[in-house]
């Protein structure tokens, strides 16, 4: 069995996700997919369109997990300088990706042409490969343990598709959720303590105030369905001992 926990790290890329004016909805998105594959989203950085901060960011992020993906700053506009600063944290040119081109001029060709700001789409950090992209045609980019993708979630979307089954990865990680109407506080203990009793397992608390009245959700967590079944069952068992009314599949 692998046992191995494999790590990816994501940097959100944006003036505009700092500002407000725009919510990221690739973390979600790419949390769901990784742990598909078997890989653990560990780590999210969101950085302004700064190089010295996205240089910072992605060389400090990729050298600590197996994985680092970007999003955005990877359009045809003066201020899409992923591609820049992506070189610069690796040390070598940009260049023109000739298949990149190609697929740009050939999107293009009923849509205006390829002009030179579209061409922008083309460069990547020497050396890298290509991440299809059958929305909007401008390809992703993915050099050594980098991959570098759009902001739009539709078009990230896509792109995680044309990757699945592509990355190295262990098991998935299941969970099961237990809803309980209680204090996170009072239960703290209890948790505590079927934790380290079942190994492989961690739980999450997420407390919550409904009607009047304050209660958690009970998240665990493991690789293997049977160890979550007997951790859940410990849970639910410690909880009717202490009185308390509990839902699973959360509240």
């Amino acid at each position: 069995m692998n046992t191995r926990i494999w790590t990816a790290a994501l940097v959100v890329i944006g003036d505009e996700i700092l500002s407000g004016r725009t919510q990221d909805k690739n973390i979600a998105q790419l949390a769901s997919w990784l742990n598909v594959q078997g890989i653990r989203l560990a780590e999210v950085r969101v950085v302004g369109d700064t190089q010295a901060a996205i240089v910072e960011a992605v060389n400090g992020l990729r050298s600590r997990n197996d994985y680092c993906f970007t999003t955005g700053g990877i359009g045809p506009t003066h201020d899409d300088i992923t591609v820049d600063a992506i070189a610069a944290a690796l040390g070598v040119p940009v260049a023109i990706h000739e298949q990149a081109r190609a697929t740009l001029t050939a999107y293009y060709e009923t849509r205006g042409g390829l002009t030179e700001a579209r061409l922008r789409m083309a460069r990547v950090p020497e050396g890298a490969e290509l991440i299809p992209n059958r929305m909007s045609g401008a390809p992703g980019i993915k050099i050594e343990n980098l991959f570098v993708m759009a902001g739009v979630p539709h078009i990230t979307a896509g792109m995680l598709d044309a990757l699945t089954g592509t990355l190295e990865g262990g098991l998935p990680v299941l969970s099961e959720t237990i809803g309980c109407w209680v204090a996170e506080s009072e239960i703290a203990d209890t948790l505590r303590e079927v934790e380290r009793a079942h190994e492989g397992v961690s739980i999450g608390s997420y407390p919550f105030f409904r009607e009047g009245q304050v209660g958690a959700n009970f998240v665990v967590r493991a690789t293997e369905q049977m160890v979550i079944n007997r951790c859940t069952d410990d849970l639910i068992a410690r909880l009717q001992t202490e009185g308390r009314d509990f839902t699973r599949g959360g509240i």
